[in-house]
């Protein structure tokens, strides 16, 4: 796989690396070696250090499928990370004293 793309984005304090390759093979079918396409691998820093919990991930498109285009990529990435945020930093419940 070769990286195409690389951009970086900050969002409420945490910054997204996101980088898109090409030349995806999913799955073990036959066919599928045949329809290369593009993956979003995220990286989610915290102050400039690795959230090592959640970091690197690689997201395709729906289905497990690789996306069609890089900026569909790119930006499928941005949106993953910006759920994992709001999900598991931003908006966790809060526990409070019984």
């Amino acid at each position: 796989m070769v990286c195409i793309m690389l951009r970086n984005y900050e969002y409420e304090g945490y910054t997204f690396e996101v980088s898109v390759e090409s030349g995806v093979m999913v799955g073990c079918v036959p066919h599928a070696l045949k329809r290369g396409g593009y993956v979003a691998v995220v990286t989610l820093y915290w102050r400039g250090e690795v959230v090592s919990v959640f970091s690197p991930l690689r997201f395709g498109d729906i289905g497990g499928r690789p996306f069609a285009t890089d900026i569909d990529a790119l930006m499928g990435g941005y949106s993953a990370a910006r759920k994992i945020v709001d999900d598991f930093f931003l908006h966790a419940p809060v526990k409070t004293p019984k």
